[in-house]
């Protein structure tokens, strides 16, 4: 390589210092270790453009690493080249770059290694890309010089490093073994030339979508998509379809197609990767103002599925924020920031245009029985799939207000599963997204919601007052990657036979609809499976069992540890993250976060939520309510029940999962319940919080620790029991076939409402009306109690009489008498009162 650029040993050293004199690197994977380099064998490093600054960087970055050295001679059983590394490419001007090019050092070393197969090299691929984040976004000279897609030469190669070498990323590729690789080749009789050319062609894939994952697919114009989208034959018949609805003539014609245009321009996203490094800047200030910092969990999954891959994002929805942490997150970790279905209500004076120049794009709440909006919306969200583009949106429709995962709409994800059907040439990767927060800029507002406030319309206003929030200290974020789960898979695993249905596809179709929730009941799973445990979790967890949210320091740190200890020796999955803070640590950090107040007391201090941070931290518990819900299931029996049969206890088991599974989404089949009860009384026997003899179970003593906190740890679950005893206890006194769904459902938030006042800790997620129209669905899915098609109402028989006479096993005598009260006093009135809102509401 010197002697090819004319260049001496001490030359290149020299300019190597100038060099870095100026670029600052960032490496990714952090740790190059993790490449799995066989030192035994030499390596060969390849570039894909054709630039001395690459090839310095490049020496440095490796010596640096102590990884082989790439300006000095390469040696493979018996043939040898004076360097280390090659490029790709004949040149970086790619308008004058010739297809049949073929880096003389390949060609040397495939002919070479054909002929001899114990002439083993690793070629690495390295993609360097300069400018993905410059120090300084006001200036248009930087963002003009920034990576892309255009063409680039030598000059603007020089004013590319000046301007923003300070921010350069590297990325290795993973070694790909030259024999492995041709060893194919021999067995079809391929000769150097086409196994040379089978290599490189593999090598410009890797870089494409190296730079497809990063910065994102070189798409045309914005009006180009939309002229493109009218053309679409799904959007024409549309069109023609209105055009006749409306008049069968060219003026109506003419108006459907405007109005299509409108939409289009309405819905599209008008990327602009300048705007996108100017965001970036400004995110880096608003995290660090705001936020201790973002912890990030299994991005690396995310890094070596996306390279070919179509990705959509699907993480859970707690805050207006989820949109920017998102694209924030992965562009800093060298991705390209995904294109968001954002809701329409988003596009607000100057805030829209920007989230648009960032990849947003914009839908209506709901666009039925207007069939042109939504054939262009269908073809727009096909097009970006189709193209290349990472996807993100929220499956649960809205933001969580209690803090529990929301049951997934099927509208996103029917669309694209259909999209996918259409065209499933590039594999397409759904990856679920924990997002956690340890503080909320819009608590208040959730608990005003879901104490029955309406909910208040974003406008501009209201986001310039939130500009207050950032003196206060919100904490950590914790955002974890679930596993990529392949649609592919799922479609699999729904209908082994779609790739066939679907060249006749008919969207209606029982497998479609089927498919499209097997892949929603999984992205839910993916997202819960990826849940965090923090500091906060624990200890709203913890504090919330308490009559008064109020508990000793010492017996709460011991709780905390035992908390803790429980995930640590039962994850609830292989993705649940536990934070690694003790009791003692995690008191002390919420402390500092102001959530909790402390009372000196000679014997001890009190530790205590002041009444609104009470509820507040409900939000908090719920974040991680479902990592807890089998074994605090088990402890609300064992506090009732002595003693119980392995089988007696399996039953109740069977019986009350299937509404924890619907509320909290758990992770288990109803199939698997049974092994997981197993591994679950294995830890609690381990952490002497159960005790076994001759397969019977036994609580602990009641005069020790662990019985008080097997007594705290049932307190978890036990609001959930309550909402469906309560939902079982109205259902049957108001009898069979006397009260509807809507009816039953406004009964339980007045009554649940009611007793939240009187006996429990008064949070208004307790009487959550989608908890409990959840809850009413699942006895329909469990075939307890049906919905009649003449009348509407609801019928039962005997199998709910069964399952609400087991609310003696869970709930103290006292508990079910006033459930039992709320349920059979004045009952005609409470229905009068629901049917008058319901009446109110459909007049509304």
């Amino acid at each position: 390589m010197l002697k090819a650029l004319g260049l001496s040993g001490a030359v290149q050293r020299i300019l190597r210092r100038l060099l870095y004199f100026w670029v600052k690197t960032r490496i990714l994977p952090e740790d190059l270790t993790n490449l799995g380099l066989d030192p035994a064998k030499p390596v060969l490093y390849v570039l894909q453009w054709r630039f001395l600054s690459n090839a310095l960087v490049l020496s440095h970055e490796v010596a640096q690493a102590g990884l082989p050295p790439a300006w000095q001679s390469l040696h493979a059983g018996g043939w040898s080249w004076p360097r280390a590394f090659c490029f790709l490419a004949a040149n970086r001007n790619t308008r004058n770059q010739r297809d049949n090019y073929y880096p003389p050092l390949l060609a040397s070393l495939v002919t070479h290694a054909l002929q001899q197969p114990d002439s083993e090299v690793q070629i690495v691929p390295l993609t360097i890309f300069w400018g993905r984040a410059p120090d300084s976004q006001n200036s248009i000279l930087k963002l003009l010089f920034a990576d892309g897609w255009s063409p680039r030469g030598g000059l603007r190669q020089f004013f590319t490093i000046l301007l923003h070498g300070k921010h350069t990323l590297l990325r290795f590729g993973a070694p790909l073994s030259l024999q492995t690789f041709l060893q194919a080749e021999r067995e079809r009789g391929a000769t150097p030339v086409l196994a040379l050319r089978k290599l490189t062609r593999v090598l410009r894939v890797h870089f494409r979508r190296q730079r497809e994952a990063a910065i994102g697919p070189d798409l045309s114009h914005r009006r180009t998509q939309i002229d493109a989208l009218l053309d679409a034959p799904a959007v024409v018949a549309a069109i023609s379809a209105d055009a006749q609805e409306n008049g069968n003539n060219a003026a109506a014609f003419a108006r459907a197609r405007d109005n299509a245009r409108k939409y289009a321009w309405e819905i599209a996203s008008d990327y602009s990767y300048p705007v996108v490094l100017i965001m970036e800047r400004l995110m880096s200030w608003l995290w660090n103002r705001i936020y201790n910092g973002i912890e990030i969990h299994h991005m690396d999954s995310v890094t070596a599925a996306a390279p070919g891959a179509g990705i959509v994002y699907v993480p859970c929805h707690r805050s207006h924020i989820d949109y920017l942490l998102m694209s924030y997150i992965l562009y800093r970790n060298g991705m390209m920031p995904p294109h968001i279905a954002a809701g329409a209500n988003l596009n607000l004076p100057l805030v829209g245009p920007i989230l648009r120049k960032c990849g947003a794009f914009f839908l209506r709440r709901s666009f039925k029985g207007n069939k042109v909006y939504s054939a262009v919306f269908n073809e727009y969200l096909h097009m970006m799939i189709a193209r290349g583009y990472s996807i993100e949106y929220f499956v649960e429709g809205g933001r969580s207000r209690s803090g529990r995962l929301l049951a997934p709409m099927a509208g996103m994800l029917s669309m694209t599963l259909h999209s996918y059907l259409r065209d499933s040439e590039r594999p397409l990767l759904f990856i679920p997204v924990y997002i956690g927060y340890e503080k909320l800029f819009e608590g208040r507002t959730y608990v005003g919601e879901l104490m029955g406030k309406p909910k208040q319309k974003e406008n501009l206003l209201d986001l310039l007052l939130t500009l207050r929030e950032l003196k206060k200290n919100f904490g950590k974020v914790h955002v974890n990657f679930g596993a990529p789960m392949a649609l592919e898979s799922v479609l699999d695993q729904a209908h082994p036979a779609w790739r066939e249905d679907a060249k006749v596809l008919d969207k209606r179709a029982p497998w479609v609809l089927q498919s499209v929730d097997k892949l929603s009941r999984a992205i839910a799973d993916g997202i819960n499976s990826a849940a965090v445990a923090t500091a906060v979790n624990l200890l709203s967890l913890a504090l919330l069992t308490t009559p008064k949210q109020a508990m000793d320091e010492k017996r709460l740190a011991n709780l905390l540890n035992a908390l803790r200890s429980l995930l640590q020796a039962l994850p609830y999955s292989e993705r649940t993250m536990v934070t690694e803070l003790d009791g003692q640590a995690m008191i002390a950090y919420c402390e500092e976060l102001k959530l909790l107040a402390r009372a000196p007391h000679p014997l001890g201090d009190i530790l205590y939520f002041m009444p609104e941070e009470a509820v507040l931290a409900s939000y908090a518990r719920n974040n991680v309510l479902h990592l807890f819900a089998l074994p605090a299931l088990l402890a609300c029996l064992f506090m009732l029940n002595s003693s119980l049969t392995y089988a007696h206890l399996l039953r109740l088991v069977q019986a009350l999962y299937p509404f924890l599974r619907a509320e909290l989404f758990l992770r288990w089949a109803p199939e698997e319940v049974e092994a997981a009860l197993q591994q679950y009384l294995s830890v609690l026997l381990q952490q002497a919080w159960l005790q076994e003899a001759e397969g019977v179970y036994y609580a602990p003593d009641p005069h020790t620790d662990a019985y008080a906190q097997l007594g705290l740890l049932a307190q978890a679950v036990r609001p959930s029991l309550l909402r469906y005893f309560i939902t079982l206890a109205l259902l049957r006194n108001n009898g069979s076939a006397c009260i509807t769904p809507a009816e039953l459902e406004g009964l339980c938030h007045l009554q649940a409402q009611r007793l939240s006042m009187v006996r429990e800790f008064n949070a208004p997620e307790f009487f959550d009306k989608v908890i409990f129209r959840s809850l009413i669905a699942t006895l329909g899915a469990q075939g307890i109690a049906s919905v009649n098609q003449e009348d509407g109402k609801l019928h039962f028989d005997q199998r709910l009489l069964d399952l609400s006479n087991d609310a003696r096993h869970v709930l103290p005598a006292d508990v079910r008498q006033a459930i039992t009260h709320l349920a059979g006093a004045d009952a005609q009135d409470a229905l009068n009162v629901v049917r008058q809102q319901l009446a109110q509401k459909k007049t509304a």
